[in-house]
């Protein structure tokens, strides 16, 4: 799986991390408190933006071990981590960073997680977290994955999991159109086999829930509004894109919906985020 581009996962951060559920967040970090120190496995890392989402909520010294297939973009979290942190310097292969009262130590890993995921899970973290990954997988590979945690008994935070709603303002006499269009391109194979798209988050907490974990799930839509603009435009051009290549609605449709939507209003664009962990 690849083709984030560095320009698009820092356009959407802000919104990311405006999005994230609270009341999730709040339970993961009070699963961690009391600890001094934990380590993390982020799955997917892009470059960095889940680290700098989560870190507040858990404790003052962690070790996060960022994973994903693009050497590109594991540059590019060394970069921008670099940037974000009050101090940084490197230790080896590692990234030592100081960001308020935290210790953050980072190391990066290339790695596929079609054919790697036992072994990155065999370094038994205190957590695995992903950002934005699970719909691209496939449900046999999400129910691979559940196993190998409940296995474990690895704990899982994982935010901004694509639900399938959508509402834009103006609306569009095709909007229900391009969103069928859409959802059916989200099922497409993304790496994994074919893609688990909106039903996601359900066929995760299933398989933890089979396996005796407890799980919490909450939402964390999008709220696009006028300062936003850029974004709620790079997202309109995707959706197009991605509904041109199922040939289920004509070209021509789709550039009046782009042009109305590249100017919109507002727009919700739905999310889940799911917390896992044994009982």
């Amino acid at each position: 799986m690849a083709g984030f581009s560095p320009e698009w996962l820092a356009l959407r951060e802000p919104a990311d991390h405006a999005a994230r559920n609270p009341q999730v967040l709040g339970a993961v970090g009070a699963h961690f408190a009391g600890r001094n120190s934990m380590s993390v496995v982020d799955l997917g890392c892009g470059a960095g933006s889940n680290l700098r989402g989560t870190y507040a909520a858990l404790p003052l010294h962690q070790h996060w071990t960022l994973v994903d297939l693009d050497e590109r973009l594991l540059a590019a979290t060394r970069q921008t981590l670099t940037g974000w942190a009050d101090e940084a310097r490197e230790q080896g292969e590692e990234l030592v960073l100081t960001k308020g009262d935290h210790l953050i130590t980072v190391d990066t890993r290339q790695a596929d997680l079609n054919k790697d995921l036992e072994w990155v899970l065999g370094w038994q973290p205190d957590l695995v977290t992903a950002a934005a990954l699970f719909d691209l997988t496939s449900k046999r590979w999400l129910e691979r994955f559940v196993a190998a945690l409940t296995g474990q008994r690895l704990p899982l935070y994982t935010v901004l999991t694509y639900d399938g709603r959508e509402v834009w303002q103006p609306p569009h006499a095709a909007d229900a159109r391009v969103l069928a269009a859409f959802k059916h391109h989200q099922h497409g194979d993304k790496g994994f086999g074919p893609a688990a798209g909106p039903e996601a988050t359900d066929v995760m907490a299933e398989a933890f829930r089979k396996s005796g974990f407890a799980v919490s799930i909450g939402d964390s839509a999008w709220r696009i509004d006028e300062r936003r603009g850029e974004l709620a435009r790079m997202l309109a051009t995707g959706i197009a894109d991605a509904v041109l290549e199922t040939g289920q609605v004509d070209a021509a449709t789709i550039a009046d919906w782009l042009a109305t939507k590249s100017h919109a209003a507002s727009a919700l664009v739905g999310h889940h985020d799911l917390w896992a962990r044994p009982v």
